[in-house]
C-alpha cells in the first residue's frame, strides 16, 4: 500500500506543470546572450535576408512594427534624466543637427562630383546624405557603448527637421524635387515617438526600474531580436538585383561601403573634442541614414539607380557594427 502511495506521489511530481519562473529565466538568459553578441547577430540577419529572399519578402510588412519596437527598447535602456541632460546641453545638439542635416550632404555633393561616378549613383549618395539618421541609431549606439541619449535626441529632432531641410537640399544639390508633407510627417513622427515613450514608461513601471537596470543586456537582446527582423526584411529585392546584374551591384556596394565609412570618420573628426562616446555616436549617425524616408518621398517613380543604391547601402549599416564593436568599447572605456 505504501509503495502505491509513493508511486502516486512520484507521478504527481512528474505531471506537475513547469514553474513559470523557469520559462521567464530561460527567456532572460536567451535575450542576455543575444545582447552580448548583438553585433554578430545583426550581421547574421543581413546574410539570412540575402540567402533567403522569400523570408525577407514575408517579413517586409513587419518593418514599421520592428522600427517602433526598437524605439521602445532604446527608451527602456535610457533614463529620462540622461535625456534631459542632453537637451540642456543644447549647443552640442544644435551643432550635431547642423552637421547631419546641412554640412554632411553638401560635403558629399562636392566630393562625389570630383569622382568619376555615374550620375545616378551621385544623386543617390547625395539624397541619402540629406536624409536623417536611421531610427535604430540609439539602439545600436547603446550596443556599441556610445552616447545613446545623444543619439535619441538628435534622431528625433533630425526627423522633425527633415521636411524643412531635405527638399531644398535635394533640389539645390542634385536637382531632384521631393514632396515631403511637413505637417503630416511631423504629426506622424510625434505620435510615433510619444507612443514609444508611453509604452517604455508603462513597461518600466510594471517591471520596476531597478529590475530594468539589472537586465540591461536582456533589453539589448530584445533590441537585437527586433533589429534582426528589420535586417532580414530590408534585404527584400537585393538578391534578385544581384543575380540580374552582379557587376553593377558590386560597384554600388563598394560605393556604399566607402560612403558609410568615410562619413562616420568625418563625423567623428568633426566632434572628437566632445569625447569618444558622443563623437563616435555622431559619426555613426552621419554614416547611417534613413533612406526609407527618401524612398517614400520619391514615390513609385524612383529611378532604378537610386533604388539599387538605397538597397545595397543597408549592408554596411548592419555589418559595420560587428567590425567596430570591440574597438569602440575600448575607446569609450572609462568615459
Amino acid at each position: 500500500m505504501s509503495d502505491m502511495a509513493g508511486e502516486d506521489r512520484r507521478s504527481a511530481v512528474i505531471s506537475k506543470p513547469p514553474c513559470p519562473d523557469i520559462g521567464a529565466s530561460m527567456l532572460l538568459s536567451a535575450l542576455t546572450l543575444l545582447g552580448r553578441n548583438g553585433t554578430r547577430v545583426l550581421a547574421l540577419g543581413i546574410l539570412v535576408g540575402l540567402a533567403l529572399p522569400g523570408l525577407a519578402r514575408e517579413l517586409k510588412p513587419w518593418l514599421p512594427v520592428a522600427v517602433a519596437m526598437t524605439m521602445v527598447g532604446s527608451m527602456l535602456r535610457l533614463e529620462w534624466a540622461e535625456i534631459a541632460r542632453q537637451i540642456r546641453a543644447w549647443p552640442r545638439v544644435v551643432l550635431a543637427l547642423a552637421w547631419l542635416m546641412v554640412a554632411a550632404p553638401v560635403l558629399v555633393a562636392v566630393a562625389a562630383r570630383l569622382l568619376p561616378l555615374p550620375p545616378g549613383l551621385v544623386t543617390a549618395m547625395v539624397l541619402s546624405a540629406a536624409a536623417p539618421c536611421i531610427m535604430s541609431a540609439p539602439a545600436i549606439c547603446l550596443l556599441l557603448g556610445l552616447d545613446g541619449a545623444l543619439a535619441l535626441v538628435v534622431m528625433v529632432l533630425a526627423h522633425l527637421l527633415a521636411p524643412m531641410t531635405v527638399p531644398p537640399l535635394a533640389l539645390g544639390l542634385v536637382g531632384v524635387t521631393l514632396d515631403i508633407g511637413m505637417a503630416e510627417l511631423t504629426l506622424r513622427l510625434a505620435g510615433f515617438v510619444l507612443g514609444a515613450a508611453a509604452a517604455a514608461e508603462a513597461i518600466r513601471r510594471l517591471v520596476g526600474r531597478e529590475r530594468m537596470r539589472s537586465h540591461a543586456e536582456a533589453v539589448n537582446g530584445f533590441n537585437m531580436l527586433v533589429l534582426v527582423v528589420f535586417a532580414i526584411a530590408i534585404m527584400d529585392g537585393v538578391t534578385d538585383a544581384a543575380l540580374a546584374d552582379p557587376g553593377l551591384v558590386l560597384v554600388y556596394l563598394a560605393a556604399a561601403l566607402v560612403f558609410n565609412a568615410a562619413l562616420q570618420a568625418a563625423g567623428w573628426l568633426a566632434f572628437r573634442r566632445t569625447g569618444a562616446p558622443a563623437a563616435l555616436a555622431v559619426g555613426f549617425m552621419t554614416g547611417n541614414r534613413n533612406m526609407g524616408l527618401m524612398w517614400a518621398a520619391l514615390g513609385a517613380e524612383t529611378p532604378i539607380a537610386i533604388t539599387l543604391y538605397f538597397a545595397v547601402a543597408q549592408l554596411p549599416m548592419y555589418i559595420f557594427p560587428a567590425l567596430q564593436a570591440r574597438t569602440y568599447r575600448r575607446w569609450t572605456r572609462g568615459h
